[in-house]
């Protein structure tokens, strides 16, 4: 009997081990783990952002030291210049990571902000439905007619050339295509049973909104801002390019490409450089995206 019991036991720990191993958050990160390119970008990611954020404490120039002895000089190991010098005798190397410090979080301040937008109005729309739902659809439609692009340098020129107003900017108006995903999955959920047993337990619909529906949409939410932070890197880097972003004496991606591609016949290594690690982010962030994605959705396996 005693035997029998300690066998039971056994069973029953067994089968709780096998329950929490299916947590969904758990599966997805296997899966992600299983995923080599996923893996492979999110260690160049992590290297590129610790770089950018630790690596000019070690080097031997400054962000905005100047040697006129070394203008437009070549990458040389010895002299110290690793990627060589622009047109005024700054390092590239140092200019490239205090740029990726701006760039990365241009690009993942302004994602939040469109994030946090996108949910709050994606949410409502498509729990409260009905009249508002169609009101607040039409404005994303006509917001989504509108060229973007065009309205961030509106604004931009209209408010200044403000860093701290550039990453606002951009997340304001990269919010729409986060709002229209997460209304249609919120139509999704609000039919579902344990939506419904909120509901009969008296519930406010604020409380079902912020315990129930935000917490569903993490999956969606967390794949889009992987997916959105390299476009927004782009957009600043076209802005930068156009002279309406990053202003000196600060720094991005975006400005070292502009200026490397004045200087790309005589200086090649400006555009080189600076390109290749833009190009490796951004590679990066979208190899996480697809990863999280395929993790993340059950109907992948």
């Amino acid at each position: 009997m005693f035997g029998i019991r300690k066998y039971d036991n056994k069973m029953v720990n067994k089968g709780a081990s096998i329950v929490k191993g299916r947590s969904l958050w758990i599966d997805a990160r296997r899966r992600l783990f299983q995923n080599k390119a996923a893996v492979t970008a999110l260690f160049l990611l992590i290297v590129i952002s610790l770089l950018s954020i630790f690596g000019p404490f070690f080097l031997q120039h400054n962000f905005s030291d100047t040697d006129w002895g070394s203008i437009y000089q070549s990458p040389n190991l010895q002299t110290g210049h690793y990627l060589g010098t622009d047109g005024n005798g700054r390092d590239l190397l140092v200019r490239i990571l205090y740029g990726g410090r701006l760039s990365l979080s241009i690009g993942l301040i302004a994602t939040l902000v469109s994030v946090f937008i996108g949910v709050i109005y994606g949410t409502i729309a498509g729990y409260f439905g009905g009249k508002l739902d169609i009101f607040m659809m039409r404005v994303v439609e006509i917001l989504y007619a509108m060229p973007y692009l065009i309205f961030v340098i509106i604004l931009m020129v209209v408010f200044g050339r403000n860093i701290y107003f550039l990453f606002l900017a951009i997340g304001a108006v990269e919010w729409l295509t986060m709002a229209r995903i997460v209304r249609g999955q919120t139509i999704s959920l609000k039919e579902k049973e344990f939506i419904e047993t909120s509901k009969a337990l008296g519930q406010s619909d604020l409380l079902i909104i912020i315990k129930h529906i935000i917490p569903n949409l993490a999956g969606p939410i967390v794949v889009y801002i992987t997916l959105m932070v390299p476009s927004v890197i782009i957009l600043e880097s076209f802005l930068s390019f156009l002279g309406l972003g990053v202003q000196e004496p600060l720094t991005s991606w975006g400005v070292l490409i502009s200026e490397g591609s004045r200087e790309m016949e005589a200086a090649w290594w400006l555009l080189i450089f600076p390109g290749l690690f833009m190009v490796i982010t951004l590679a990066s962030l979208n190899f996480i995206g697809d990863g999280l994605r395929d993790a993340i959705d059950p109907k992948e396996y």
